[in-house]
């Protein structure tokens, strides 16, 4: 099974990335996942369950470690045409 997560992490600051974003870059960089595209208003990425499911968890933890005060997330389930 393929899925896609997408997510941003707030607060904002648009003057400069805060330490938690930072992080998420770090996170689904570092993972084993494909199509990624990491931006300043939400983050993308795609891959096989365990690896998508292994980089939220990571995400979760160390952007909220990281002074993350909310993240939006959502996962889907990628059908066979979809990329």
């Amino acid at each position: 099974m393929r899925l896609r997560v997408e997510f941003t992490t707030e607060p904002f600051d648009l003057d400069e990335a805060p330490a938690h974003a930072l992080v998420a870059r770090e996170v689904i960089e570092a993972a084993e996942l494909d199509a990624v595209d990491v931006g300043p208003f939400g983050n993308t990425a795609e891959g096989g369950a365990d690896a998508v499911l292994t980089a939220v968890d990571t995400l979760l933890r160390r952007t909220l470690a990281s002074g993350a005060t909310r993240i939006s997330l959502q996962v889907n389930v990628l059908g066979e045409g979809d990329a």
